[in-house]
């Protein structure tokens, strides 16, 4: 048997999951979770992100005291794009923003003024969207932030764990290529368009590959917890980079996954980046996956937006589950009124189902009222950008995909995926559910010598764990529904 444990952060919760590897199947069990609950304070958006290492602590705790202290290695992954800044003498300078913060406003127009919308794509490959990394390093530029100067290094959020743990300052590919300062063609930092923006280079560290030790707990880390020092291995350390690793695809099959929860990430795997007039024109992003393979990708709000009208509900006083919000959905009229998920309206906190209402009012549709309403023109809404996308992925690689792997905890949301497979009309393979700590370990695996590779981990994780098929019903309505929904986008 060998163990491992896995760190997976989320927006809005976190879990350390124990992998055992028997030499043919997979076992997780939980070992700890805990809530990710992000601060507005002083009209500013931040993680608490010494809370956050407090819970990976307890976690390692719970873990030996569960009679499992003959783990071999530890691996986080977490959300992309945000960062820590440290000072010369390796110490946090204030408390990392969130990437829905506000500072981002207008960057993206400030930085097109400076260097070129063009520009910016031709050297990251990257989808240019209002939280990545280089537009919130810009609004520190920009406005005289104190903390840039008196910067010595930045982190991203997975990076800055494995320092705390370890004392090392490096950072993982994967991570790096969520920042839109990194270039997927050099594969190093996208220097030239750091320089025009004067952005301080000194900040940056070097990077790594996924699967890379960055070293062992330290000392005082290991004495305080009565650990010991075991690996720390800078898994696929962006959270969607460690679920592809989890798609169980078999050679050779033309698919496209979705990693799916708060968000859904919709793309393909492919040999080399991905920049030219069409992917430039769609507004994909070129981001690294495991081995090297770049993650042709597409961004799309998930349930995040079902996630904010319950949350509103439950603020309001009522009580709903998400089983029956999917119920109501199911029970409601369908193709009545549409959003576009991705609206810059759905981004930030705050009364979502409200806002639906206004969006389908200043659209001249007919306004949703009840739960029910509301939740159908979600979810088919989401569904129905999911074959926006699936079209413009399939008109850049000018051939067509048979099937999407869907993987995560978005697949519990059952509803969601049957109405992907209708409005795309391909077949759909959903699992594993957790696809994001079963990449990290398989990783971890890999690195240790225990899986030969990411086709022998597939192979083993299709063994290991449930996957769900869904086919395509009633295709013709919701192409008819299509013709509706893409006036809106």
């Amino acid at each position: 048997m060998k163990k491992v444990l896995a760190f997976d952060f989320g927006a809005s919760s976190g879990r350390a999951m124990l992998g055992t590897f028997d030499g043919e199947k997979i076992s997780l069990q939980e070992i700890h979770r805990f809530s990710n609950d992000p601060i507005m304070v002083s009209g500013s958006f931040h993680w608490d992100i010494l809370r956050l290492f407090f819970e990976i602590k307890q976690g390692i705790l719970k873990c030996i005291h569960s009679g499992n202290a003959d783990i071999s290695a530890i691996g986080i992954d977490t959300w992309g794009v945000d960062f820590g800044l440290l000072d010369c003498n390796g110490k946090l300078i204030g408390n990392p923003y969130h990437y829905r913060d506000s500072r981002t406003n207008g960057m993206i127009e400030k930085a097109c003024e400076m260097v070129g919308k063009e520009f910016i794509f031709n050297q990251t490959g990257t989808q240019i969207i209002w939280f990545n990394t280089v537009y919130q390093l810009l609004s520190m530029q920009q406005s005289g932030d104190a903390s840039l100067p008196t910067a010595n290094t930045m982190l991203f959020t997975p990076d800055l764990f494995n320092y705390f743990l370890t004392g090392q300052k490096v950072t993982e590919r994967t991570i790096a290529s969520t920042s839109q300062i990194y270039n997927p063609t050099t594969k190093d930092w996208a220097f030239e368009l750091i320089d025009k923006l004067n952005i301080p280079r000194a900040l940056l560290t070097n990077i790594v590959d996924s699967g890379t030790v960055v070293g062992t707990l330290t000392k005082e880390i290991s004495e305080e917890l009565d650990a010991p020092q075991v690996k720390v291995i800078a898994v696929a350390s962006h959270d969607t980079a460690s679920a592809v690793v989890s798609v169980p695809a078999v050679e050779n099959e033309d698919y496209a996954y979705i990693s799916s929860g708060t968000w859904s990430l919709m793309g393909i795997e492919s040999d080399e980046p991905i920049i030219n007039e069409k992917s430039y024109q769609h507004n994909f992003t070129n981001e690294i996956g495991h081995n090297g393979k770049v993650r042709f990708l597409k961004n799309i709000m998930g349930l995040w937006i079902v996630q904010e009208c319950k949350r509103q509900w439950e603020r309001e006083g009522e009580t709903v589950s998400f089983a029956e919000l999917e119920g109501d959905a199911m029970a409601a009229t369908p193709f009545e009124s549409f959003i576009d998920p991705d609206n810059e309206v759905f981004a930030t906190p705050g009364n979502m189902p409200r806002r639906i209402k206004e969006f389908c009012q200043k659209t001249g549709q007919k306004v949703p009222q009840t739960k029910g309403e509301i939740m159908r023109c979600v979810y088919q809404s989401l569904a129905l950008k999911y074959k926006y996308v699936i079209l413009a992925l399939e008109d850049i690689l000018d051939k067509s995909l048979s099937t999407i792997h869907i993987v995560g905890g978005g697949i519990k949301d059952t509803t969601l995926c049957r109405f992907a497979s209708d409005a795309t009309n391909k077949k759909i393979i959903a699992g594993p559910v957790e696809a994001t700590a079963i990449g990290n370990i398989c990783v971890q695996l890999i690195t240790l010598g225990e899986i030969a590779d990411i086709k022998s981990a597939r192979e083993i994780i299709a063994n290991s764990f449930e996957q769900t098929v869904y086919s395509p019903v009633n295709s013709d309505l919701w192409d008819e529904a299509y013709e509706k929904f893409i006036k809106f986008i």
